[in-house]
């Protein structure tokens, strides 16, 4: 009698869906986060990261062979001997101090000792005429130190012997190659739609900044 009642009461039971039956346990409620920041650090939370297009960052300017004395003194060289001119870039706008430091950390030592030997007396000969570096002096200054140091070669392969006046003309001769083949200088050839090998013209080909560990 018991077991009849037992299966008239199931049968007359509302039937329940197999799906509510397997469905999974409620989530539990998220935890509030520790105080003092993820990880459970005390102390103020960190600024949120700025972040910007990598063509937008400023490239490095950490000299890589220069001494931060002998860099100010190439980048006023630079400025000097190949300013900006008829819509082109200079040295300093085309990156070129940055390159021949690089260029010149992998040089042969003649090239290196020119170049050291040449940026520190500038600088000597700057301190001892006016009392301050090479890359402080107004225009006057430095045409009054370089005029001197000037020479015409006759002959391209054909540099001066004195110390001196052949680092001028190599750094002359350094710094317009590397302003010429430039992306600065190619993008300005472009712009004005220039076209042609030689002096001032191209053909679209430019150095890039070499990176001395994974060039």
């Amino acid at each position: 009698m018991k077991r009849r009642r037992f299966i008239q009461s199931l049968a007359a039971a509302p039937a329940v869906p197999l799906v509510a039956q397997q469905a999974a346990p409620p989530a539990p409620a998220p935890q509030a986060a520790p105080p003092g920041g993820p990880f459970g650090r005390t102390g103020p939370a960190d600024p949120p990261l700025q972040t910007v297009a990598a063509d937008l960052a400023a490239q490095p300017v950490a000299p890589v062979f220069c001494n931060a004395a002998q860099f100010a003194a190439l980048k006023k060289l630079g400025s000097l001997l190949a300013p900006p001119l008829a819509g082109k870039p200079g040295a300093l706008e085309a990156g070129a101090p940055e390159f021949l430091d690089f260029l010149l950390s992998v040089s042969p030592a003649e090239s290196q000792k020119l170049y050291r030997d040449g940026l520190n007396a500038l600088n000597a000969q700057a301190a001892k005429q006016f009392k301050v570096p090479f890359a402080e002096l107004n225009a006057t200054q430095a045409d009054a130190i370089l005029r001197p140091l000037l020479s015409v070669i006759p002959w391209v392969e054909d540099l001066p012997k004195e110390p001196a006046h052949r680092f001028i003309a190599q750094a002359q001769r350094d710094f317009r190659t590397a302003t010429q083949n430039s992306r600065e200088w190619a993008a300005a050839n472009a712009n004005s739609g220039r076209r042609g090998r030689g002096f001032g013209g191209g053909i679209g080909l430019y150095w890039l900044p070499i990176d001395p560990v994974k060039g």
